[in-house]
């Protein structure tokens, strides 16, 4: 049994990120590549961190092996503690066997015990695939000085962006009347960040009664929050004033990191007070070599650029050859670039290697479309990779292997054509 804490955090980390294309085949949304040397993860976690809060249960599900062994035993973000601590909560089998996570609200349900052994008075529940720095202090504060059953956080949103979110209506003490899951016609353009503060005795109450319906999805935004609305609990909004971005989709992630390379980016990675901690890489100095141009880029540990990158985020261990361009993308970690090929408005996953005299994607003026590589592609020498094009791996082996069978199927014709003579 631990001793009481006064706030425990429950990030969501589960998610499978299909929006996302090939990048996820593999990996869990929060375990995407962000900023050169960050996972999307690394943000919630530090926010924790810098907010006192050292007790982080981190709920994962999909693909889950990346992102446990990148968290492993918290100690980037100082959650290594005796205390405390980061812990991976995957679901489990319990006397009666086991499930999957249901919802986001079962993924908590299913981890009362957890939650039980700190006994806390406030849960926060955090997303784990959005970008942006936040004091939590400042929502439980306004949760404890309201006595609020519940605080959301909400941020303005375009309204003509509204529709994708869940919309909080309040009246004009900021408490919530309405909660629409992604109206068609929205009536206002408060969105919620997916950052929760909960009266923990409250929301317990209600969790077991939401696992007790066969009808419920098991979801905060479908089920605990209209209920706790329908019978009156006191629930708030707070207003989140800084950058806050959902990168769940190729085009917010790309929009996302080509934002930090404006000469004033609306998120400061450079803020020391408010360091974003992640996991280091332990590579040597990036290189450049004289003949080499690189122009308002981000380059990480361990790159060898002998080309030319411009307005581009590279992660550690990237090889650029001689005659090689590379402009407006995003490259993972440990790519390498062969001699005069050309990429252009792409994301490059980890691992993956591009041939000699290779065409990835178009110039952002052409079409605008986004070309995606998913990890460890191999792109033979003067392939084409259009713009707008996804390729995984198993899209390459599955060609391989049907071309394969094709082989095999003309092979055996021929001898049959060849027996019957």
């Amino acid at each position: 049994m631990y001793r009481k804490k006064k706030t425990v955090a429950m990030l969501l980390a589960g998610g499978q990120g299909s929006r996302l294309g090939v990048l996820t085949t593999r990996r869990a949304k929060p375990a995407v590549t962000y900023g050169g040397k960050y996972r999307i993860i690394d943000f919630p976690l530090s926010n924790c961190v810098h907010s006192g809060i050292d007790t982080v249960g981190v709920l994962t599900q999909y693909q889950p092996l990346e992102l446990n062994t990148y968290i492993g035993t918290g100690s980037p973000w100082d959650l290594d503690t005796t205390s405390g601590g980061a812990f991976v909560l995957p679901p489990f089998v319990k006397g009666k066997g086991g499930k999957w996570y249901s919802g986001t609200a079962n993924a908590i349900y299913q981890n009362t015990y957890f939650i039980d052994q700190f006994n806390p008075d406030t849960l926060i529940v955090l997303s784990g695939d959005h970008i942006y720095k936040m004091n939590y202090n400042w929502l439980i504060q306004a949760h404890l000085e309201k006595q609020a059953d519940a605080t959301i956080a909400v941020i303005p949103v375009p309204i003509e962006e509204a529709s994708r979110y869940g919309i909080m209506n309040t009246d004009k003490n900021m408490r919530i009347k309405e909660f629409e899951e992604k109206p068609e016609h929205p009536k206002n353009n408060l969105a919620s960040m997916g950052v929760y503060a909960f009266n923990w005795p409250t929301l317990r109450e209600y969790l077991a009664e939401d696992a007790k319906d066969d009808h419920s999805t098991n979801d905060f935004g479908s089920d605990i929050i209209p209920t706790m609305l329908k019978n009156d609990c006191k629930l708030y909004a707070y207003e989140f004033k800084g950058y806050w971005k959902d990168v769940g989709t190729i085009r917010s992630l790309w929009e996302s990191n080509m934002e930090l390379l404006q000469d004033k980016p609306p998120l400061n990675l450079y803020d020391d007070p408010w360091r974003i901690f992640s996991r280091n890489p332990n590579e040597p100095p990036h290189f450049i070599s004289k003949d080499a141009h690189v122009r308002n880029s981000i380059i990480s540990e361990g790159c060898y650029i002998y080309g030319t990158v411009e307005n581009s985020i590279l992660s550690s261990g990237i090889t650029v050859e001689k005659g090689a361009v590379i402009r407006d993308s995003i490259i993972m970690s440990d790519v390498y670039v062969g001699e005069k090929s050309s990429v252009e408005m792409s994301i490059i996953d980890e691992d993956v290697h591009i041939g000699k005299a290779c065409t990835i994607g178009a110039p952002q003026n052409e079409s605008g479309k986004i070309a995606v590589i998913g990890k460890r592609v191999v792109i033979k020498n003067k392939e084409t990779i259009t713009a707008g094009t996804q390729v995984d791996a198993e899209s390459i082996l599955s060609e391989a292997r049907k071309s394969i069978q094709g082989n095999e199927k003309e092979n055996r014709k021929r001898k049959e054509k060849g027996g019957a003579k």
